[in-house]
Formats: C-alpha cells, sequence, structure tokens
C-alpha cells in the first residue's frame, strides 16, 4: 500500500500495493479537519518522547539508589518548573547558612591548619570525612584566606607599578646630565632653535603647527622623529616643543645636535613665554593649592596601601592621583594655549607619551563646525575596557555641582592628540570656566574627581568638542595589554597612555616596539646612558 500526502495537506491518497488501480481518495476539509496540524503534532510528540527518554536516562546516571518511573522521574523535574517554583537543591541547608556567617578575618591570622590549595583541601576532606557544617566552615576559611592574599598582592603590584612609573629612570636621568653637560661644553648643542631666518616660519599659519609639551628628553625625540618621518610635507610642519627651566638645556642640546630637517623645530622654556612671567598664572596657582590638599588628604602611598577596607582599584586610583605627572605644569599648560600662541590660529597638541604612524596634515583640512576642540570620544569601541568611558567614569555624580550640571552616560573624550582651533576659542570662556571648576575641586577637598587634567577638561570643553575619527588617536596602550601588535600598527596615532609607559620596564613588550623603531640606540648619547631596545 502507498500514501500519497498532497503538498498543501489537503489531500491524502491511499493505492492498493498490487498494481490494482482502485484506490481510495479522501478530501479533507480545511475548516475542520488539518493534516498540516497533523503532520506537525506528530513531529512534536515524537521529539516529546525523546526528551522523556534522556531526561529519565539522565536521572538513572544520577539518581543513585533513588528509584521513579519514567512519569514521576518527569514529573519530579518537570512539576516544580511548571508550578512556578524552584526545583528542590541537592545541597545542604546547612552549607548556606554557614557560608553566609560573618568570618573575622583577624581569626585567620597566624593559622596553620587552613588548607593552602584546593588539593589540600580535598585531600583533607577524604581522610577526616567532613559532615555539611564542617566542609563549609573548611572552605569557607579557605577562599577567606585566599581573597585576603590575592588582595594583598594586587596592592602590591600596583604600589610597585606606582613607584615605577613615578620615578625618573636612572637612564633618562643620565641622558639630561649628558645633555646638560653637552649644552655647557659644545656650541653646537647651543643653536638658536629655529635659526634666525626660519623664526617667521613661527607665526605663518599656512604651515602646520604642532605643539608638545614635555619635560622628557627622549620622549620628546621620538615623538619629533615619528611626526617628521611619516609626514608627506615635513618641510611646512613646525613643532613648537614646550619644557620647564630645568630641562630647557638639555632639550635644546639634544635637537641642536639632531635636527629634523627640513621640519622647523622650537624649544622653548615656560619662563621664555611673556605672558607667563607677567602677573598671576591661574595654572600656577591652582597646581600650588592642589598639591596642599593632596598632602593633607591623601596621607601619601603609604596610608593608601595600608587601608583594609577599599577595593584593590580604588586603592589604584588613589595612588595615580599622587604621580607627579598629575601635578605637572607640562600638564595644565594646554588650556592656555590661546595665551602662548597669540598669533596662531590652528595648533594640534601633543603628549608625548604618543607615536605618530601616519601623516598628521589632512587633520587641517577637517571642518571643526565652529567647535574648538578636535577629539577621539571614548565610549565607543571594540575594546570595552578601553573605549567605555563616559562622565561618570570621571566625574563624582554623588556631588550636587556634577550631577546638576552634567549628564553622567554623557560619551567622554580623549586628551592626547587634539585639534584646537585657536581662532574659536578666543570667542569663548572655557580658560575660565576650567580655573572656576579646579578651584571648585579644591574647596571640596577632591571631591568632584580625584586625579589629572582630563575631567576640568571635559568641563571646560563642554559643547565645544568636535567628534574625529578614532583612526587618529588609539588609547590604551599603557594599561590595555590585550592591545593587538597589528591593531595598535594600523592606527594613525598610538597613545601609552596608563603607567606602563614605553621607556620604563614595566611597559608591555610586545607593543614598546611601536615606540623604540623611532630611537637610534646607536646614537653616543643614547648608549652611553645604556638606553636599550628591550
Amino acid at each position: 500500500m502507498q500514501l500519497h500526502i498532497s503538498p498543501s495537506l489537503r489531500h491524502v491518497t491511499v493505492l492498493p500495493g498490487k498494481g490494482l488501480k482502485e484506490f481510495i481518495k479522501v478530501k479533507v476539509a480545511s475548516r475542520r479537519v488539518s493534516y498540516r496540524m497533523l503532520f506537525y503534532s506528530l513531529l512534536f510528540f515524537t521529539f516529546l518522547l525523546r526528551f522523556v527518554f534522556v531526561l529519565t536516562s539522565v536521572d538513572g546516571i544520577d539518581g543513585g539508589e533513588t528509584k521513579c518511573s519514567t512519569i514521576g522521574c518527569l514529573g519530579k523535574k518537570l512539576g516544580p518548573r511548571l508550578m512556578g517554583k524552584k526545583p528542590e537543591s541537592n545541597v545542604p541547608e546547612v552549607i548556606y547558612q554557614t557560608l553566609d556567617e560573618p568570618l573575622d578575618k583577624e581569626e585567620l591570622k597566624g593559622r596553620s591548619d587552613i588548607p593552602q590549595t584546593l588539593q589540600e583541601f580535598m585531600t583533607e576532606a577524604k581522610k577526616g570525612g567532613f559532615d555539611a557544617k564542617t566542609f563549609a566552615v573548611k572552605l569557607r576559611e579557605m577562599v577567606t584566606l585566599m581573597e585576603q592574599r590575592t588582595r594583598n598582592a594586587k596592592i602590591q603590584e600596583y604600589l610597585y607599578r606606582h613607584v615605577a612609573s613615578s620615578s625618573i629612570p636612572k637612564q633618562l636621568h643620565c641622558l639630561d646630565l649628558r645633555l646638560a653637560s653637552e649644552h655647557t661644553n659644545n656650541a653646537g648643542a647651543r643653536l638658536q632653535l629655529p635659526s634666525a631666518e626660519l623664526v617667521p616660519a613661527l607665526v605663518d599659519n599656512s604651515y602646520f603647527h604642532f605643539v608638545l609639551a614635555s619635560d622628557n628628553v627622549l620622549a620628546a625625540s621620538v615623538v619629533a622623529a615619528s611626526l617628521v618621518r611619516n609626514c608627506l610635507r615635513p618641510q611646512k610642519v613646525v613643532l613648537h616643543i614646550i619644557t620647564d627651566k630645568k630641562t630647557y638645556y638639555p632639550m635644546q642640546a639634544w635637537f641642536s645636535l639632531h635636527p629634523l630637517s627640513p621640519a622647523i623645530i622650537e624649544v622653548k622654556a615656560l619662563h621664555h613665554f611673556d605672558w607667563f612671567t607677567k602677573g598671576k598664572v591661574p595654572v600656577l596657582e591652582a597646581m600650588e593649592k592642589d598639591q596642599k590638599v593632596r598632602s593633607q588628604f591623601r596621607g601619601g602611598s603609604s596610608a593608601i596601601v595600608a587601608n583594609t577596607t577599599e577595593k584593590p582599584q580604588v586603592i589604584a586610583a588613589k595612588l595615580q592621583a599622587l604621580s607627579p605627572k598629575y601635578n605637572s605644569v607640562m600638564n595644565h599648560i594646554r588650556i592656555h594655549l590661546p595665551e602662548l600662541f597669540p598669533s596662531l590660529n590652528k595648533v594640534v597638541f601633543l603628549d608625548d607619551d604618543i607615536v605618530i604612524q601616519s601623516d598628521l596634515t589632512p587633520l587641517w583640512d577637517i571642518d571643526m563646525n565652529g567647535k574648538v576642540n578636535g577629539a577621539v570620544e571614548t565610549c565607543t569601541g571594540e575594546d570595552k575596557f578601553v573605549m567605555s568611558k563616559r562622565l561618570k567614569s570621571y566625574l563624582n555624580f554623588s556631588h550636587p555641582l556634577i550631577s546638576k550640571n552634567f549628564n553622567p552616560n554623557e560619551c567622554a573624550w580623549a586628551y592626547g592628540m587634539n585639534i584646537f582651533d585657536l581662532e574659536a576659542w578666543r570667542k569663548t570662556n572655557i580658560s575660565f570656566t576650567y580655573h572656576y571648576w579646579v578651584e571648585q575641586n579644591i574647596k571640596s577637598d577632591l571631591s568632584l574627581w580625584q586625579l589629572g587634567t582630563l575631567p576640568p577638561g571635559l568641563i571646560a570643553f563642554h559643547g565645544h568638542v568636535h567628534i574625529i575619527d578614532p583612526f587618529w588617536h588609539m588609547l590604551g596602550l599603557g594599561y590595555q595589554e590585550d592591545t593587538s601588535f597589528a591593531d595598535a600598527e594600523s592606527a594613525g596615532v598610538i597613545h601609552f597612555n596608563g603607567r606602563a609607559k614605553p621607556w620604563l620596564d614595566i611597559a608591555f613588550p610586545q607593543l614598546r616596539p611601536l615606540w623604540t623603531k623611532y630611537v637610534n640606540f646607536s646614537d653616543k648619547f643614547i648608549k652611553s646612558c645604556h638606553i636599550k631596545a628591550s
């Protein structure tokens, strides 16, 4: 016998099997009985039977001595769920109660009977024949002890990184001393930068003007070399290097002896700017007050590390706040660019922990739409660790001054490589707003934000930022170890923001070559100070 079902499932034809031409044809009324429904129902029950078989088989394997029929086992498993109840747990209630009980961490000090590893715990459990409560007590003690040790190890790591990132490596100190000596003894290290015939270019807006503020000669040399080497029109590049008084002679000596022609390099100390020497400078006053407040309320790294209640991440943030970088005038000076360069219309400001890997002159072609600051936003991107920063990541929204003026979920942006339209800036009160909020933070005992120049920058430039393509600025190479070499190599500018600076021993070894490729390790000053690629 043969069974034929029409594609619409509305006709069923039954043919006898021995060649007979007679057949039975059944026409199914579509409204009364649906063979399509019958077909799908058969499929469903077939699946259900297989599910019941697997479920009861697993129950038979796990159930041990428990006996139940197929339907009984199914009822035991599905009944509580169908009735909206939680299934019964096989874990004794005493274990939950014991693990929930508070444990005085002082009780664990000097104890030698607490298992140190999972293997020791299992060996002891098998030998001792623990009951449920003893098992939970031992487990709680072991896990608590491990948590304490993990926390202490993390804090020690943060402290060591803080010390390593805050100190001046002896190689860099050596380089400064040798260059200062060369400045004294060699007239070629005391050249006017730039030469007299190139001075008019310093205020010529037909050139591409870059500004770098740094007291690190080696870092500044890498930024300058990478900028010029990757520029398609280096003869139109002017790099203004601003440094402090103590670093001026080493910086001048380096760029006198290592010219980057045809680019034009200007080296200038802050005390050379007329604006900086006249009257009171708000940024210096704020820094002095900020330093006093930090020393009074932070208590130094020892007091921070000694805190046993705060999370390691909070302690790390407080240690980072003690970094000299955050109280350096080099870090604050960008807010005074319109006063420092009154003749210029547009500049690109560079941090000294970046590497330039592409021609940056196309940045001048970006239409800023009347905005002041061209920056990369930091709330979107594949790397959620680096690119997930919003205003709430930097500002304290539990403070009414912050919460009533700003949106916590608004996207943040980054310092490090910024286009500044100085013409548009001069029409705003951005610099005043910056100093006003810095003053408010000091008055509130640093409760508006805890560290850095970015938080007051986010406030001061609020509403004045033009977002640019993330290609121009890749962040996180100083704290995101998982950044791939290929991704970093494809970015226009990479930024080693974070503690793991590329000139430090704690730099990530797989990313450091992107920076060291611009260091000439055969240079006599570099060799004499034992500065090496790895």
